[in-house]
């Protein structure tokens, strides 16, 4: 690594400034475990001005290797601060590598000016921060973007139309599409939009703030969530009206015109910009990445998936030594030409059930899909039915709404769980597997087809795989939910996408299916009455009854031929 020297491109050699990294910053890095060495002091120049493309200014900190010589930039914009922890994750421990390390507030939040939009801005004010990056002396030209869920986003929007500079993203637990995040087949993720709004609002404005935010909205997401109607009662959690929640939990329709431009799925359909994606089983947005890595692929971008045993959250804190290490290793070998950390494989997935990692070629691996039925008397069997009959059916009444329990959450509670409890209700049906002779392997999407009829007419359908061990402890692998319509007695075809697992389900284990009719507060209640749950102020129970040729199809592995 040479030297910069003054030239009539550069300028003047740049004078690296005297500042230490935040106090805060190095203390939480002292309490880190499991990370390589650092192989440089860091430098910190915080408070920088950046002009976004309206000209607001965006407030920017910059970490940087004490040393001298080029070193690669990355480029992390978030709309929740430049503190913890992005100030140590982001900046001083990518810059401790070798990265001078460009860490932004997104405008509107952190101090940056202009308004804070969900999704209008980032594209071009991610251009005008490349732009202003160009005229640096110590950038060298090599660039490559990092970042977690939202600062996930921002990638994308760059990504659009991809400097030059450009050469790796990693985009870790990271959205692409904002109405999914929100929204499940017509069906609001209540639980996400509380979350999401509380961490928009208030995170940006430091760590004291945001928990008291948080705090507050556990004592009052009960009220919140059964109140009628629904549109408005979360601003007594969030300390006032938030305009684009308001947008975001009245606009159900993936079609309607406020969504345009907000997916930025194109992105990844034709982005030649080495790409390393990094999510958990229980990530709120791992449907997300597989549909980025999908699209990667067929674009024939160079990608790599790693896919651990965590939710959105753990992910960056307990998964947080592999997530980094997967993480520098890309950008390493992209931005530094040392490709000496990167696996094999293009895919590294963990086992769960087995607490094992597993190198794949590809994602999903090529697998047929296994099916099992629901029978009378609560079995699960591979033996399809000989006709459609009604065979069980359960009483959902929203006023006492079936309750979620772990899963795919942003709250503390996500995450495999113990759903003893929550299979005691009268309102949730399982039909479970015989005892396995043999450890079956279930890697891939899985599905559930169901044959529904109600009495209301309006129902939705909550579909979750279940592993049962030999004491009968039945803990959640992946889940999903449908919305149907119904006419008279007859019963409607709905297929609900459970997600996908990479799961073992050890010899004497059993495989349970698991269905109900919501799943709250993670989804809004279905009112049983076909008006939109956000406006809804009358509540209709429902009955459900589940018809024989309904049908769990799971990817065929191991045990499953």
């Amino acid at each position: 690594m040479s030297s910069r020297t003054p030239d009539a491109v550069t300028g003047p050699a740049w004078v690296p400034p005297a500042g230490k990294p935040p106090l805060s910053a190095r203390m939480t890095r002292a309490l880190w475990r499991g990370l390589p060495a650092k192989r440089h002091e860091v430098g910190w120049e915080p408070g920088l001005v950046v002009p976004a493309a309206d000209g607001s200014s965006l407030v920017t900190d910059h970490y940087f290797p004490r040393d001298r010589g080029d070193f690669p930039t990355l480029l992390v914009r978030s709309p929740y601060g430049r503190g913890l922890p992005w100030s140590p994750q982001y900046g001083l421990l990518f810059a401790e590598q070798g990265f001078h390390v460009v860490l932004q507030s997104c405008r509107g939040t952190g101090g940056s000016g202009g308004a804070f939009d969900l999704w209008r801005n980032e594209a071009a004010d991610g251009r005008a921060t490349v732009s202003w990056l160009r005229e640096q002396a110590w950038f060298d030209g090599t660039l490559g973007t990092v970042g977690p869920s939202y600062l996930g986003y921002v990638q994308w929007a760059l990504a659009l139309d991809p400097p030059p500079e450009l050469k790796a993203m990693v985009v870790q637990v990271g959205l692409h599409d904002p109405y999914a995040l929100f929204h499940a087949d017509g069906a609001l993720r209540l639980e996400n939009v509380l979350a999401v709004g509380t961490g928009m609002t208030y995170q940006h404005q430091g760590m004291a703030p945001f928990l008291k935010a948080t705090l507050r909205l556990q004592r009052r997401l009960r009220d919140v969530t059964a109140a009628r109607p629904l549109q408005g009662a979360y601003e007594s959690a969030l300390g006032g009206e938030v305009p684009w929640l308001d947008d975001v939990m009245t606009h159900p329709d993936a079609k309607d015109a406020y969504w345009r431009g907000a997916s930025l799925a194109e992105s990844a359909e034709r982005l030649d910009v080495p790409t390393a994606l990094i999510t958990g089983w229980h990530d709120v947005l791992v449907d997300q990445t597989f549909e980025q890595y999908d699209r990667l692929r067929r674009a024939g971008c160079e990608t790599a998936l790693l896919v651990g045993p965590w939710t959105h959250t753990s992910a960056l804190q307990q998964g947080w030594p592999e997530v980094f290490a997967e993480s520098l290793a890309w950008l390493r070998a992209h931005l530094c030409a040392d490709s000496s950390g990167l696996r094999p494989t293009a895919v590294r997935v963990h086992i769960n059930g087995e607490d094992a990692w597993r190198d794949l070629d590809d994602w999903p691996p090529a697998s047929a899909a296994a099916s099992w039925y629901p029978a009378p008397d609560g079995h699960l069997t591979r033996q399809p039915p000989t006709e459609s009959a009604p065979l069980t059916t359960f009483r959902y009444d929203p006023a006492d709404p079936t309750p979620s329990l772990g899963g795919p959450l942003l709250s503390r509670t996500a995450g495999p769980r113990d759903n003893g409890v929550l299979e005691a209700r009268d309102d949730v049906l399982t039909f479970t597997g015989p005892p396995l002779a043999e450890p079956v392997d279930i890697l891939g999407p899985v599905s559930a087809r169901l044959s529904i009829s109600t009495d209301t007419g309006h129902a939705d359908v909550f579909a979750r795989l279940c592993d049962v061990d030999a004491h009968g402890r039945s803990v959640n692998v992946c889940d999903g939910l449908g919305r149907l319509r119904t006419t008279g007695s007859a019963p409607s075809q709905v297929t609900v996408r459970m997600s996908s697992t990479a799961h073992r389900f050890a010899a004497g284990h059993r495989i349970r299916w698991q269905i109900s009719g919501g799943a709250s507060p993670r989804y809004a209640r279905n009112p049983g009455t076909g008006e939109p749950p956000v406006d809804a102020t009358t509540f209709t129970p429902v009955r459900i009854t589940v018809h024989t040729d309904s049908v769990l199809m799971l990817p065929r592995g191991a045990g499953l031929e």
